[in-house]
């Protein structure tokens, strides 16, 4: 069964920056390949970014679509994100506020359990 990440703050995923839809070959946005590398995966490798809604090919309308993300890329992204957020972030940047942080608290948490 794939990782889901259900409690992953809104906050935290846009700092991941998921890729344009646009961009993406079929695997990648059916959640068969890891949205960033292109890796194929196994369900247990397999990191669930939630259900997203998009535009589609420069029109108005959402496409709905289902990232997932391998293990490297999330821990990898996570991490980098978390460096990047923390520097413009007033919470993150004062450690009595830290926790009151939903996006460095998720990224932080992404980290943790994959990491490698």
């Amino acid at each position: 069964m794939s990782s889901v990440i259900h409690d992953i703050p809104p906050e935290a995923l846009k700092v991941l920056a998921l890729p344009s839809l646009d961009t993406l070959a079929d695997a990648k946005v059916r959640g068969a390949a890891c949205v960033w590398c292109g890796e194929k995966f196994t369900a247990e490798r397999a990191v669930d970014l939630g259900e997203q809604m998009s535009p589609h090919s420069g029109t108005t309308s959402l496409m709905r679509w289902f990232p997932r993300a391998c293990h490297g890329c999330i821990a990898d992204r996570a991490h980098r994100g978390l460096f990047a957020h923390g520097s413009t972030c007033e919470l993150c940047r004062d450690e009595k506020t830290t926790a009151d942080c939903s996006a460095g608290r998720g990224l932080y948490r992404l980290v943790r359990k994959y990491r490698q």
